[in-house]
């Protein structure tokens, strides 16, 4: 039987892009009521805020965020290769612009690991392009800590010329200048493919190619990281291989380490990974995580300061930290064509990240985001801020997680949070001139953990999916020993490449029947099948495209055992031999007797009268794959076998339908086309 399609009414596409153009613009005062609140989403949860219910949560995870932001903050400012204050400026911004209009209660949006590694690698590369030295780590003069007294960080060193612009300023003016224009351009990038509905990108990050970026980008991170930790002064490598580069200089120069940062070194690491597992084992009796990065950032400054180790032992710290805000300064239109290409990748990145973790969040806590309306965040976290000297952002996942688990309960947290970090920002940063580098660098390398950990599921990763595996080891090496923008890429790659070759290459199979059910499996796979009496059941496990047309029909000839076109060239072959008059039994041109070659040339014994092809796999075809069908069915026919198809999907039939396959009228289809493969094993059996 065939059942009866129903008519769907065709709509012109032109009518319905000119309905939705009319709605898009126009205009009522409720349309733009609903515009403003869809982009302020604020506007629509802050008026019922429960404030005894909620009050306390936001309040408690907003100052532990804060808590943890400043000393990250300040640390993660080396792998930007930026002024501490910036990434307090960061920090502080990101925090607000997302309390406005971000869709997630509970994400954690600021400077990321990650993302700061980025944009250090673009600051360092236009640096060196710039004439600047990017060894010169000289530490600013202790002064009053005002932005006013501070003229390390606005001095004008030299004019030189670079992308068509005189600019004049100094290194630290000029690396600025670079990371908020990239910041800004990624901003740009994330609101258009908010505008242009383009999340889908997205969905080529696949957790593989997500989880194997940021483990390579992690090694990357600990590398850059080592030299701070011993107090080495090596050349900060840049391009690509930078991570081999890197450790080669360390191990040449290994013999320089400063004990002093070795030592302090060893102690925080020590400190700081006990006080993490301490935690992590006892999480669900403390309330709140304990904030062992802040205690060890005051205890590491307090011992510095008085002790006096930049002084006494040439241990390289922070320097003067200024307080205050610098006043808001337009990004260089001609530093973002400079970097117009490395803004992409940064882009997507943040974006993936930053949706990936919301819907996790949405989905423990049953509440909905919009993917769209976190994109406009994440791209005016990026936007506004660089106008005030701050650089790209993200959510972080090990905030996030803190976030939840000291009872967060709306965007609010992140307004407590952002007061903290002005707290530190008008008042406190002075008080952080003695702080070791290594300390920082300690901090960064422990919280380097769980994407260091991965390499220990690489057993159970294998185990559950080989090909997932090696998408992942791939993307680490590529983002670890090439760079992370690459690596990127090539995982990006690779993983769709995997996809292309397990459809060229489906798994095929012949097909037997439980006993005593009308169902069908896997001969290769199962015991006690039984195979159906001159019926062969054929199953192709992926789409019947151009790609793999071929494999199709060599599986289909391999597992039937007979090649229709092979079969009737040696029939013809045959016949022409047996009417060849006999004069006796010479050799022929191949060196084989004309008795021998007949032989030969006798054709198989076919023990099967249908081919039955189980389509429940096949999700489409193209013009090659009905074309592939057309074949068959033709050379099947020849020798009457006749070929019936099962369990197609719609898409299918519409497919063979407009390619011809069941002839002019369709009249044919109720012998061709079943929708259970048993149906068509009983059709085939009571054919004569």
């Amino acid at each position: 039987f065939l059942l009866e399609r129903k008519t769907h009414v065709k709509i012109s596409r032109k009518e319905i892009l000119l309905a939705k153009m009319r709605k898009s613009c126009s205009f009522t005062p409720k349309k733009l009521k609903n515009f403003v609140m869809d982009f302020f989403p604020v506007l629509r949860w802050l008026p019922k805020y429960q404030c005894k219910e909620y009050i306390w949560g936001d309040v408690m995870s907003g100052l532990v965020i804060g808590i943890i932001l400043v000393p990250q903050a300040i640390a993660y400012s080396l792998l930007a290769g930026l002024k501490p204050i910036y990434s307090l400026y960061t920090s502080f911004f990101a925090n607000i612009i997302y309390f406005l209009m971000g869709t997630s209660r509970h994400v954690s949006v600021g400077i990321f690991s990650l993302i700061s590694l980025m944009v250090g690698q673009v600051v360092d590369r236009e640096l060196v392009l710039a004439g600047f030295d990017l060894n010169d780590d000289v530490s600013p003069a202790p002064g009053d800590g005002s932005l006013q007294n501070d003229t390390q960080l606005h001095t004008t060193t030299f004019n030189f010329t670079t992308a068509g612009m005189n600019i004049e300023c100094g290194k630290e003016c000029y690396a600025i200048g670079i990371a908020t224009a990239l910041t800004f351009v990624a901003g740009v990038y994330q609101v258009l493919m908010g505008i242009f509905r383009l999340g889908f990108v997205s969905m080529y990050l696949s957790e593989s190619v997500l989880d194997g970026f940021a483990t390579g980008a992690s090694l990357t991170i600990l590398t850059a990281q080592v030299k701070y930790l011993i107090g080495i002064k090596i050349p900060r490598s840049q391009g690509h291989g930078m991570l081999v580069i890197t450790w080669i200089n360390i191990f040449q120069n290994i013999s320089q380490a400063n004990l002093c940062d070795v030592i302090t070194s060893a102690i925080c690491i020590v400190v700081l990974v006990t006080a993490k597992e301490l935690g992590d084992r006892y999480k669900h009796k403390l309330k709140f995580p304990l904030p062992t990065e802040l205690v060890v950032i005051v205890v590491a400054t307090l011992v510095s300061h008085y002790g006096k180790l930049n002084e006494v032992y040439a241990s390289s710290v922070s320097g003067a930290i200024p307080t205050g805000f610098i006043p808001p300064k337009v990004p260089h239109f001609n530093l973002m064509l400079r970097v117009a290409v490395d803004a992409l990748p940064l882009a997507i990145v943040s974006f993936v990240f930053t949706v990936s973790l919301s819907e996790m969040c949405a989905k423990k806590y049953a509440y909905t985001i919009r993917a769209n309306q976190e994109m406009f965040a994440v791209g005016f976290c990026n936007i506004i801020p660089s106008f005030f000297h701050s650089f790209a952002t993200s959510a972080a996942l090990a905030k996030t997680l803190v976030k939840t688990s000291t009872g967060c309960q709306t965007q609010v947290s992140g307004v407590i949070s952002a007061m903290v970090v002005l707290l530190v920002l008008l008042f406190l940063a002075p008080l952080f001139y003695s702080l070791q580098k290594c300390v920082l660098a300690c901090i960064i390398i422990v919280s380097l953990r769980g994407a260091l950990r991965k390499f220990r599921d690489v057993p159970a990763r294998y185990h559950m999916n080989k090909v997932d595996t090696f998408v992942w080891v791939i993307t680490v090496s590529a983002s670890a020993l090439i760079s992370t923008e690459i690596g990127l890429l090539v995982g990006m790659v690779f993983s769709m490449l995997c996809i292309i070759v397990r459809t060229q290459r489906p798994r095929a199979a012949l097909l037997g029947q439980i006993q005593d059910t009308s169902f069908y499996e896997d001969d290769n796979e199962y015991e006690n099948l039984s195979s159906v009496p001159k019926v062969k059941i054929f199953r192709f496990e992926a789409p019947l495209y151009y790609a793999n047309r071929n494999y199709f029909l060599k599986s289909l000839h391999r597992l039937t055992n007979l090649d229709p076109n092979l079969e009737a060239a040696r029939r013809k072959k045959y016949k022409k031999e047996k009417q060849r008059p006999k004069k006796g039994d010479h050799a022929t041109a191949n060196g084989l007797g004309i008795r021998e070659t007949t032989l030969r040339l006798v054709p198989k014994q076919i023990d099967f009268q249908a081919l039955v092809l189980d389509c429940s796999s096949i999700s489409f075809l193209d013009t090659t794959g009905v074309n592939t069908l057309k074949e068959i069915l033709k050379d099947y026919k020849d020798f009457n076998i006749s070929v019936l198809l099962a369990c197609c999907n719609p898409s299918v039939i519409d497919s063979l339908k407009r390619g011809g396959y069941f002839g002019k009228d369709f009249g044919s289809m109720k012998e061709m086309l079943f929708y259970s493969i048993h149906n068509a094993v009983q059709f085939a059996k009571d054919q004569k």
